[in-house]
């Protein structure tokens, strides 16, 4: 509890979080039981920085935090929300908002829960992450007691340079098959985790040594869980480091399905606190004054960007649409595709429970939408940004692909013994964006300290096949154009 918030205000805003709750409820919500917390705007930033109470320390996490409390000293943005996605769930409240906004708040937190809750892609994660990350936080200050705080430091910087290459459909594969070769093992204890992957490694390599003939391909198939390859294979990782390694892809595998869904969760979330709201002003829990307020804090929520997607905006609108459509068939609608009149509500239910951001935009994103939401391709001619592309289905199908692998190259594990001698051959599968060389030189250096021997990546610049390698003391590029 914060100490110079009146006790009248923590009840009047009690009253305000159990009146929206009633509400959200009312239209159908399903959320999880959800926690309010008061705190001021530095720990706000903090939680936010680390995106998940307790995670582990690293200078990457106080570069956000800097940079977010910054901007909001400086009046140039701020957060009015966290919410953790947990069972129960735990929202946090800056203690300067207005009782106001921080009713509006609650509301729009009310959507996220039940969008966590319901969601199909949320249900393999864990909701108890936040006691999850205490415990890896805690290992990870016994190896920097054990190891030294640099060492530690410089093994997660290359790690964490790389955690958005894994597979979350792993965890969907093996939900009913936790025998099979890529099976992810679930801890039951907090250390349980600690696999003996020495063991494991050794035991691969003397299968694949006793096959007759040429040597199978290793791996058989392109692997995509960059992580998990390390964890299994790297021929010189010591157990506290690939321990380190699994608490880096287990959390990246918490937070990959709120990437998945961005644009949905915060729409579903916009078009149920608007409704709330709403409500709460018909029935006078709020004042028409506060009612007006309200409505210039949902315009600036859903303020269009002239220089990327307002996730808020856009899924606002494609929820409010499908709703329209399916409350309004047209004949032909009624007839060919057997909508009845009046199931938008029952429609947009099925919406968010089933799909994620790609599936979301490429069917529900109409001509109509794309031309009301002014979505077009722009690109640069000298100072000036020109309009590129008008069709609509080619700006649909470009936001959509931006989306895939959520913005980042999308690289697999192609040899983990090319040239016969454990060095590490990836590949970059691309889709016309290409790689920044400098960046994927200083990342080969990393992935060179996790997997101890010479590391290749194949990609594509300027329109031809290049192999840029780095051997532990330099980078090189090379043609694999003949």
């Amino acid at each position: 509890m914060i100490d110079h918030v009146a006790t009248s205000d923590i009840e009047n805003l009690r009253d305000g979080i159990d009146a929206a709750w009633e509400e959200a409820r009312r239209f159908g919500l399903d959320p999880f039981p959800t926690h309010f917390e008061l705190v001021p705007a530095s720990i706000m930033y903090e939680f936010a920085s680390y995106s998940l109470p307790g995670r582990f320390s690293h200078w990457t996490h106080g570069k956000a935090f800097y940079r977010q409390k910054m901007q909001y000293d400086l009046g140039l943005s701020k957060i009015y929300e966290m919410v953790v996605n947990t069972n129960p769930s735990y929202a946090f409240l800056m203690d300067m908002n207005s009782l106001l906004q921080n009713t509006f708040v609650a509301a729009h937190v009310f959507g996220h829960t039940d969008f966590f809750k319901n969601n199909a892609y949320f249900q393999h994660t864990s909701r108890r992450m936040i006691d999850k990350a205490s415990i890896h936080a805690e290992r990870i200050a016994k190896y920097e007691f054990d190891h030294g705080k640099d060492e530690v430091e410089r093994f997660l910087d290359a790690v964490l340079s790389i955690q958005e290459h894994i597979d979350y459909n792993l965890l969907l594969q093996n939900e009913n098959t936790p025998e099979s070769e890529n099976a992810v093992t679930t801890a039951s204890t907090a250390y349980d985790d600690l696999w003996d992957f020495d063991d494991k490694a050794k035991k691969a390599e003397e299968e694949r040594e006793k096959r007759p003939g040429k040597p199978v391909k290793f791996p058989e198939k392109p692997e995509k869980d960059l992580l998990l390859f390390l964890i299994r294979h790297a021929p010189s990782l010591e157990p506290w480091q690939r321990d380190v390694i699994e608490i880096v892809r287990n959390e990246m595998l918490y937070f990959i399905p709120q990437m998945q869904t961005k644009v949905m969760n915060e729409g579903w979330a916009s078009i149920w606190h608007s409704r709330i709201m709403r409500e709460l002003g018909n029935k006078e829990v709020i004042s028409d004054s506060d009612t007006v307020e309200f409505a210039q804090l949902h315009s600036g929520v859903l303020t269009p960007s002239r220089t990327s997607l307002n996730p808020y905006y856009i899924g606002y609108k494609i929820f409010e649409d499908i709703e329209r459509r399916w409350d309004n068939p047209t004949r032909e609608e009624q007839d060919r595709l057997g909508r009845k009149p009046g199931m938008g509500r029952q429609k947009i239910f099925e919406v968010r429970e089933l799909d994620n951001d790609v599936s979301f935009l490429r069917n529900y994103l109409t001509e109509d939408l794309v031309k009301d939401l002014d979505l077009y391709l722009y690109k640069k001619e000298g100072d000036d940004w020109v309009i590129a592309e008008k069709n609509w289905q080619k700006v649909r199908d470009s936001i959509v692909s931006s989306m895939t692998n959520f913005g980042h190259p999308y690289l697999v594990v192609d040899n983990g013994d090319y040239h016969g001698n454990r060095e590490l051959y990836l590949m970059h599968l691309f889709e016309g964006q290409e790689l920044d060389l400098g960046y994927a030189e200083k990342t080969l250096q990393h992935v060179y300290i996790l997997w101890g021997r010479p590391v290749h990546l194949e990609t594509v610049f300027e329109g031809k096949h290049i192999l840029m390698t780095y051997d532990g003391e330099r980078n090189s590029k090379s043609s694999l154009e003949k």
